[in-house]
């Protein structure tokens, strides 16, 4: 009664703080959610999927999805039909909610023996389940590796007692059911162990210590969850109707945020997924070690861990709860009060296309000079500033528009504004909306009504946080594959073996992985990596890290260049400027854009596109 007491009267505090932390126009789309029929199933439908019968683990694997749906959706049956039995059998007990939990002990007090085989046998089941469950879990602790994990996260002293304290419910709870089952009633199991225990224990208050221990060990539960990773029950609960109403991450610490960090089960998927795995002294600043530090209130932690990540979206897309690793440490940056003056000296000069300094209105100012310039143009190709530090890209890029006779202006020619990503990363969010209000008004003014990027970075940034309306934007992997199919390109297909690295910001960031498979499918022999599509190996060129140096990267791009040439390819292909100077450090291969490979590869008879001259920005 007590941990109960406390756990239900904590989670209800919790959800009130969380809900008012939530900016007004966000309560408000929560709450109205709440009671849109369609938004009502989704959360039904995602709690079961996703809280009990863990969905996405058993996608992942299989052995971990059995060892948490058994636990989660056995305890929740026993729970359910613990209370169907008291409403069939005293219903006049229905209202004390204690009561299904000690059922079988309340009844055997009484000494009247119940009948409802089918009953028993299903409570006795779905003990068995969750049992099952626990063994699995106790594995799990000592050989990870069985279940595909080669690291586990490593627990708090509190989240030792909590995970000792769960792991002794069941088996006590099937003791002292075993006591009891001759009088209440038992099943296969229970009553099975009825027997053994009766042979030698034959006096019934012999219950009483099973009892009570199950009793303890159930409070105890209760009274250090909120202090531990298994707040993540509740919180998980709370967190999908969040997102299902289309909540964002707008503070560091408050609302969506403390809902995510609470609702991280510490499993460690994050830490054998996270790049930075290969190197063991910063297996530490994973995501779920984050959600920890921030859980304690470690400042100076939490300022590392944000700063390293490479923001490769990774841990957030194969965690199971949906918490987003990324989005949390970018929010952790823009709180911080230096963050305007960050010091940038550990990253290479390649990964730094702007200054690092504020921008200054003059400089937003003067980029607008070729605006008129531009105007007129269907396609507006924007490179970018790693592509205008990988020219070879821009250059195959405009041969294949030529080739196929489309009308297109260069947006940065000469030069122009940054897309403002890097700003973003860094927390800087003035001077990164500067550059997009600038970029806008060129854009718009352009008369263009498609905006083509060859840099994911960009095109993410141009899909997510520009209003451009009535334009479209969209990636190179995506126009080329629809020059080929509309036949403004024909390809002259050999046997060379490509292997295509999905980048982090086209794939995981933006959900591109059919289109430059099928473009690179025209060219020749596709062989896949190891790990791709949304579990694609960051190249570790990132420019998300505000302070992992240069020479620790090279382990990291060691990593995925083995993950990509498993399958022994003739060309590493990718389509993101960055990556492409990242591999070629370290490739014992070639290293290309698929704009590179098109280009070589397609042969037209379409007429040369129409460049419009001073299209400079």
């Amino acid at each position: 009664m007590i941990g109960m007491i406390f756990i239900l009267s904590y989670c209800a505090i919790a959800l009130v703080r969380i809900i008012m932390q939530l900016p007004k126009e966000d309560r408000k789309k929560f709450f109205i959610s709440l009671v849109t029929p369609k938004t009502i199933a989704k959360n039904i439908r995602d709690i079961f999927c996703d809280c009990l019968f863990h969905v996405k683990l058993w996608k992942r694997n299989k052995l971990l999805g059995y060892m948490h749906s058994s636990i989660a959706f056995g305890w929740f049956m026993l729970i359910v039909i613990g209370h169907i039995e008291v409403l069939f059998y005293v219903p006049h007990r229905a209202k004390l909610f204690y009561f299904p939990i000690f059922f079988r002990y309340f009844v055997a007090e009484t000494e009247s023996t119940m009948k409802g085989a089918f009953f028993f046998f299903l409570m006795d089941f779905f003990l068995l389940m969750v049992l099952s469950g626990i063994a699995l879990a106790m594995i799990k602790r000592l050989q990870s590796r069985l279940f595909g994990m080669r690291r586990t996260t490593n627990p708090s002293f509190l989240d030792l007692i909590g995970l000792y304290s769960l792991w002794a419910i069941f088996p006590l709870r099937l003791i002292a059911e075993g006591f009891t089952a001759d009088i209440s009633g038992g099943s296969f199991l229970t009553k099975s162990l009825n027997y053994v225990l009766n042979s030698f224990l034959s006096d019934h208050t012999n219950m009483l210590p099973a009892w009570w221990a199950y009793s303890c060990a159930l409070g105890v539960f209760f009274l250090v969850l909120p202090f531990t990773r298994y707040m993540h029950i509740p919180a998980e609960i709370l967190l999908i109707p969040l997102r299902n109403a289309g909540i964002k991450i707008r503070h560091a610490r408050k609302g969506l945020a403390k809902a995510q960090v609470y609702a991280c089960p510490s499993c460690g998927l994050c830490i054998d997924a996270c790049p930075m795995g290969v190197m063991k002294t910063h297996i530490k600043d994973t995501t779920v070690y984050l959600n920890r530090q921030i859980r304690r209130n470690n400042e100076a932690r939490i300022e590392e861990i944000s700063d390293k990540c490479l923001l490769c979206g990774k841990c957030t897309a194969i965690c199971p709860v949906g918490v987003e690793g990324d989005k949390l440490r970018i929010a952790q940056r823009s709180i911080r009060k230096y963050a305007i003056n960050q010091d940038y000296s550990n990253i290479p000069a390649y990964m730094l296309p702007i200054s690092p300094g504020s921008v200054s209105p003059a400089a937003v100012s003067g980029a607008g000079t070729a605006v008129q310039a531009v105007k007129g143009g269907k396609v507006l190709y924007y490179a970018g500033c790693m592509t205008a530090l990988t020219p070879v890209i821009r250059k195959s890029m405009e041969s294949i528009l030529s080739k196929a006779g489309v009308e297109y202006e260069l947006m940065d020619k000469d030069g122009g504004l940054c897309c403002g990503r890097p700003m973003m990363m860094a927390g800087r969010f003035d001077q990164a909306r500067q550059m997009v209000e600038k970029n806008t008004e060129i854009i718009m003014n352009s008369g263009a009504d498609t905006l083509l990027l060859t840099c994911p970075i960009c095109y993410r940034i141009f899909k997510e946080k520009y209003d451009l309306k009535g334009m479209e934007v969209i990636h190179h992997t995506q126009y080329i594959d629809r020059l080929i199919r509309s036949g403004k390109l024909r390809m002259d297909r050999d046997t060379t073996r490509y292997v295509f690295h999905d980048p982090c910001e086209l794939g995981r960031g933006c959900g591109v992985y059919d289109e430059p498979r099928e473009v690179l499918s025209c060219a020749g022999e596709l062989v896949e990596a190891t790990k791709n599509r949304k579990e694609s190996i960051c190249c570790g060129g990132s420019l998300g890290s505000l302070s992992l140096g240069f020479d620790k990267r090279k382990s990291m791009t060691e990593n995925a260049l083995a993950n990509l040439t498993a399958g022994a390819p003739d060309i590493i292909v990718t389509a993101c400027p960055l990556c492409r100077s990242t591999f070629n450090r370290y490739a014992d291969r070639p290293v290309e854009d698929i704009a590179e490979i098109i280009d070589r590869k397609c042969v037209t008879s379409a007429a040369p596109a129409t460049v419009k001259p001073g299209g400079s920005n």
